[in-house]
């Protein structure tokens, strides 16, 4: 977007003396708090400047009115007269002539000229006790007066602690009945900015955002916007090193108070709080609560009133039977077990990332030992036919030239040299007649051939004749 485009669309807003620089600043910023790129600063500047002016009705339900004055009291008047230029205010009690019957029909007037076309901000609790008459509007409750005003609305915005969920007057002891600003919102879109007072730079930004989107930003569960309300005061705190350091003001005006210490045992609640605070500060970004040595009272928070006091008392412990666990020890253990089970899945990994190469080792070796070799035949040779021995053969006997005379009998010993009577050995008379009539040897018996070949015995001898 050009700087001629820009001045032709700030029009009577350049008139009334505020100035381009003041314009871009103020877009720039509300792009970051929104958590936007910076690219769409172009785009917020066009929404701001030449989006219709859109209807506002501003209600005020039971409650201090500190809301509406933090929007108008900022020290930025430039930019509220710019959002304010952006947005037709067309109701809004505190600064309205009007009052009474008078400004009823004003409020009347706009929701008919704008039927589905406007917003409504609701500040307050509403009140529901004794059919809300507790908190009446021109002789209505107020009850049904915001759900009247929220049935034709774009969307709902609460503003401040008490419209968030009833409040002060929602605390203990509390009579009329209080609820936040949800109960008559009736389905619409609709978003909730806590805070006792709510943050005007936080508002302007939830404005912005519609304008530039045509819907409310994202919240959370709660309704709250994220932009705003999605990180601990904690951990956006100035103070933050001081407490991991251990260092906290033990008393008001002690040492640690001088030097800015943590406030965390004066009874500061940032550990249990979200907001944005310590980015966005009160007064132009001068200063906050904790900046300025007083403790946060988690006004952002459900039900503070009666959750988070006393203001100045540390938090409570966790649990009313074990005194000693505050939220610094659950933390300290948290880390601890945190750091503990990061250890032991580490040494888990390895322990498996070790079994897993065990079992591919093993995998690797198993087919070469689960192979089957293929059988290996064994081939016989051929069993050669024993042949029978003779009848009455004489058993095979060594040479006596070969046997030691030690080993011989002694009838086979021969007698020492020396004379001999010279007389032929007779032969036995059996032996000349075997000699003369051999016995006849019978036919070698035919062997079939089998797969192992069984060995004949010889026939028995035949008696000689």
């Amino acid at each position: 977007m050009t700087a001629a485009t820009i001045q032709g669309e700030l029009g009577a807003l350049l008139e009334r003396g505020l100035s381009r620089r003041a314009f871009l600043a103020f877009c720039g910023a509300m792009t970051t708090l929104l958590a936007l790129p910076p690219r769409y600063a172009p785009r917020v500047a066009a929404a701001v400047t030449a989006s219709p002016r859109i209807p506002l009705i501003w209600l005020r339900g039971a409650g201090c009115g500190g809301d509406g004055e933090a929007l108008l009291r900022t020290a930025e008047p430039d930019a509220v007269s710019l959002l304010l230029e952006s947005l037709s205010v067309d109701y809004l009690e505190i600064l309205m002539a009007a009052s009474g019957t008078a400004a009823a029909d004003v409020r009347s007037a706009t929701m008919a000229a704008a039927p589905n076309g406007y917003l409504a901000v609701i500040e307050g609790a509403v009140a529901g006790a004794d059919d809300g008459a507790w908190h009446t509007v021109g002789g209505r409750a107020f009850r049904d007066v915001a759900r009247e005003v929220c049935a034709g609305a774009l969307g709902v915005i609460a503003v401040g602690s008490c419209a968030f969920d009833g409040g002060l007057a929602a605390a203990t002891g509390g009579t009329i009945g209080a609820s936040g600003a949800g109960v008559v919102a009736g389905g619409r879109p609709f978003i909730s900015l806590p805070g006792c007072p709510v943050n005007a730079a936080n508002l302007a930004a939830t404005f912005v955002h519609f304008l530039t989107f045509n819907e409310l930003p994202p919240a959370d569960l709660r309704g709250r916007p994220l932009f705003a309300y999605g990180s601990l005061i904690h951990n956006q705190c100035e103070r933050r090193a001081h407490f991991e350091f251990g260092e906290f003001v033990e008393a008001w005006g002690d040492e640690g108070a001088q030097k800015g210490w943590c406030l965390y045992k004066m009874g500061c609640k940032g550990p249990e709080a979200y907001a944005n605070c310590p980015a966005v500060r009160y007064d132009d970004g001068a200063s906050w609560p904790i900046g300025s040595g007083q403790v946060c009272i988690a006004c952002t928070m459900p039900g503070f009133w009666d959750s988070m006091g006393p203001a100045f008392r540390r938090l409570p412990p966790l649990a009313s039977f074990v005194p000693w666990l505050t939220a610094d020890f659950a933390g300290q253990v948290l880390v601890g077990g945190t750091a503990g089970l990061a250890a032991a899945h580490g040494t888990a990994s390895v322990a498996r990332a070790a079994l897993r190469r065990r079992r591919a080792a093993r995998a690797r070796v198993a087919p070469a030992a689960d192979a089957v070799p293929e059988p290996v035949v064994a081939v016989e040779a051929p069993a050669e036919p024993i042949t029978p021995a003779e009848p009455n053969a004489p058993p095979d006997v060594a040479p006596a030239a070969d046997m030691p005379a030690a080993d011989m009998p002694a009838a086979d010993v021969p007698a020492a040299e020396g004379p001999a009577e010279d007389a032929e050995d007779e032969p036995e008379p059996g032996l000349e007649a075997e000699a003369a009539n051999p016995p006849e040897v019978p036919p070698e018996p035919k062997l079939e051939a089998a797969p192992r070949p069984k060995p004949v015995r010889p026939p028995a001898a035949e008696d000689d004749p």
